[in-house]
C-alpha cells in the first residue's frame, strides 16, 4: 500500500425523507457531519448508485459516500465505489447503527460477522469477505418485545434526540481518529468512555 489511495468512508442508511431521522440512518447522519468537516456536499456519483464527496479529513484523502440503495442492498454500491476509487479493503470504513451497543456509545473494529445487520451482510457478500473497518453507532436494544427490525426504522426518542447531535459528532471524531491514529489507538480513546 502506497498511502496514495484514498480512504473510503461509507455511511449506511435508507434513502428518502421518511427514513431520515431513524436509528437505521445513524450512518448517514455521521457522514453528513463528516461532509461538513471536509467542506463538501454530497452529489450523485456518475457511475455508482451512491452519493459521494471527495476531500481531506484530518489531512487524509477521503471519499465519503452514502449508497442510494436501501440498506439491505448496500453491497453493490460499496463494491462499486471501492472498485472505482481503487481502495484496498484495509482503507474501507463502514459507519452503521448497532443494536448491541448502548445508545450513544461508539465502538470500532475490523472484520467480524454481520450480527444480523442486513447492510453489513450485503457488503460482506459483495466484497467476498468482511475484513473492513467498522465504526458502530450504538442505538441500544428495543424495549420490551418490540421487533428489532421495527425498532431501527423508528425515529430516535425525544430523550435520545437531546444527545443525538453530540453523539453523531463523537462518531465523526472516531472516524477521524481511525484514519489518523489507527484502529488500536482509536479504540483506546473511544472504548474507554
Amino acid at each position: 500500500m502506497t498511502g496514495s489511495e484514498p480512504w473510503l468512508v461509507v455511511g449506511l442508511g435508507n434513502p428518502g425523507p421518511s427514513y431520515a431521522g431513524t436509528r437505521h440512518n445513524a450512518g448517514f447522519m455521521v457522514l453528513d457531519a463528516l461532509a461538513g468537516r471536509v467542506g463538501g456536499r454530497f452529489k450523485a456519483h456518475r457511475r455508482v448508485h451512491a452519493e459521494a464527496v471527495e476531500g481531506r479529513l484530518a489531512g487524509e484523502r477521503v471519499v465519503l459516500a452514502k449508497p442510494r440503495s436501501f440498506m439491505n442492498d448496500s453491497g453493490g454500491p460499496v463494491k462499486g465505489l471501492r472498485d472505482f476509487f481503487k481502495v484496498p479493503v484495509e482503507r474501507l470504513v463502514v459507519v452503521h447503527d448497532e443494536l448491541d451497543i448502548p445508545y450513544g456509545a461508539v465502538r470500532l473494529k475490523q472484520g467480524g460477522g454481520d450480527n444480523g445487520h442486513n447492510g453489513l451482510r450485503s457488503i460482506t457478500k459483495s466484497l467476498g469477505g468482511g475484513n473492513y473497518l467498522r465504526v458502530r453507532f450504538g442505538v441500544g436494544r428495543p424495549p420490551g418485545r418490540m421487533d428489532p427490525a421495527v425498532y431501527v426504522l423508528k425515529d430516535f426518542s425525544a430523550a435520545e434526540r437531546k444527545e443525538l447531535d453530540l453523539n453523531v459528532e463523537r462518531a465523526a471524531d472516531a472516524v477521524e481518529a481511525l484514519l489518523t491514529r489507527g484502529l488500536a489507538a482509536a479504540q483506546n480513546v473511544f472504548h474507554a468512555s
